[in-house]
């Protein structure tokens, strides 16, 4: 179970601080929930119940050093998810940013940049959806990232990837 000071994930809101608990009554029901604060956004508070358990599987604990070196390790060899039709594409990237699974996160970008580079060499652009999807898995995959690594900026994050990926 979490704890208060715990940093955890959270769904798509990324890394969070459990800063504490509070009881609120919502519909007559007094209920606990966590109080959980967005690490890259301190004015953002959350509060997510602590015995709902649709909720609390959106909770987990952050990956280690090791786990991200693992995974920044595979890089190169997973395979791109890309699905031709938008419509079917769409429902797939949805249900990959849902689950947060660190390796689909990486197919995903890996698949619409592989994307983008093709289509700017056509002469056109990325689809918007295709867009969002992109930067909502890039910021929920390196969000982590760069807490855990302590590494502040998204540049910094890119060049300490592809250095590990080059060794």
């Amino acid at each position: 179970m979490f704890q208060v000071n715990d940093v955890i994930i959270y769904g798509a809101q990324g890394v969070c601080k459990i800063t504490g608990t509070e009881e609120k009554t919502v519909n007559g029901r007094k209920k606990t929930y966590f109080v959980l604060k967005p690490v890259g956004d301190q004015g953002a508070t959350i509060f997510a119940p602590t015995d709902n358990e649709l909720v609390l599987r959106k909770m987990r604990r952050l990956l280690t050093k090791n786990e991200i070196h693992q995974l920044i390790a595979s890089m190169p060899e997973e395979n791109a998810v890309w699905v031709d039709n938008e419509n079917a594409r769409k429902e797939l990237y949805k249900s990959i940013l849902a689950k947060g699974d660190h390796l689909e996160l990486i197919k995903m970008i890996k698949a619409i940049y592989a994307q983008k580079v093709q289509r700017e060499a056509e002469g056109k652009r990325l689809h918007m959806s295709d867009e969002r999807f992109f930067k909502d898995a890039e910021q929920t995959l390196y969000n982590e990232f760069q807490y855990v690594l302590d590494i502040k900026s998204k540049d910094d994050l890119m060049a300490y990837i592809f250095a590990r990926i080059q060794k």
